[in-house]
């Protein structure tokens, strides 16, 4: 199936979105710290069906890894917990899940998809 730029953009938000974290700067686990890639699928809604993307967490916060510009908000907690939102202009998702060891998965919400998420540590 193909889909247009604009789906593309919305999957990557969502992506990002499931891939984030949740706690306070002094509770920052930077044992999650490293370069993760993260696989998101739609379950719900018209978004591509499948999308994979870098993410970048240090001291627990999680970044952008890629090359799409999208605003991250995000923390892992030292449990793992996972709470991140993503937003590209009027469009943002919100992904809850959990991290162990070197992979992660959870779920993933937005305005007209949602769907699940996979991560996998590539590097420290």
């Amino acid at each position: 199936m193909f889909f247009s730029r604009k789906h593309t953009r919305w999957t990557a938000i969502a992506l990002i979105a499931a891939s984030a974290a949740f706690t306070t700067p002094s509770f920052a686990a930077p044992g999650y710290d490293g370069i993760w890639s993260v696989s998101i699928v739609t379950k719900k809604g018209d978004c591509i069906a499948s999308y994979r993307y870098p993410m970048v967490i240090e001291r627990g916060v999680l970044a952008n890894g890629g090359a799409i510009a999208l605003n991250v908000s995000g923390r892992v907690a030292s449990t793992g917990a996972v709470k991140v939102t993503v937003s590209s202009g009027d469009k943002s998702a919100t992904g809850y899940g959990r991290l162990a060891g070197n992979t992660g998965g959870g779920s993933w919400s937005g305005s007209s998809c949602s769907g699940s998420w996979t991560a996998e540590r590539r590097s420290s």
